[in-house]
């Protein structure tokens, strides 16, 4: 039986965080309004979570790729919900709330990209070079042709060339 390549595992993985980042952004975006007066507790549950799966993602796969997935299928739906319709009507209303979920939220999920550690070994991640390819290569250097190692004994002067023969 075969292996799935890790491409395959990577395009698979992140699809399921994408799908994920959804279902929370649905959920969220119909549960944020409960409160424990005058605290606003599911928004406040929804900013942990928000950031548990963000930066657990993270460390899971050792890169930003998987938890940046996850942020952008939540902020999808999540800038769905805030668009007002022409009845007026909104899924995140501009309550309390409303306003911990959403800019809360991005905190959050911000925070948990900014805090996964990056796929490089050493360096930034930013500030590493990333091409296409293995990286980059070092340009080949042509090495002046060397002269063979004399065998030790006594050393006989190079004799100078003499006139060329007609």
């Amino acid at each position: 039986m075969r292996e799935p390549s890790e491409t395959v595992v990577t395009v698979a993985a992140n699809a399921v965080l994408v799908m994920l980042g959804l279902l929370l952004g649905v959920l969220g975006g119909f549960q944020h309004s409960w409160y424990v007066r005058p605290v606003p507790v599911s928004a406040i549950g929804c900013l942990a979570l928000l950031f548990a799966v963000t930066y657990g993602a993270g460390r899971m796969t050792h890169g930003k790729a998987a938890p940046l997935s996850f942020a952008a299928g939540w902020a999808l739906v999540t800038v769905i919900w805030i668009s007002a319709r022409p009845e007026g009507d909104l899924v995140i209303a501009n309550d309390l709330s409303g306003y911990v979920y959403l800019y809360g939220g991005l905190v959050a999920v911000v925070t948990g990209v900014l805090l996964s550690p990056s796929a490089a070994v050493a360096g930034s991640w930013l500030l590493t070079p990333h091409g296409y390819g293995s990286g980059p290569q070092p340009s080949p250097v042509p090495q002046a042709p060397q002269a063979p190692h004399a065998p030790p004994g006594p050393q006989v002067p190079p004799v100078p060339p003499g006139p060329a023969a007609p």
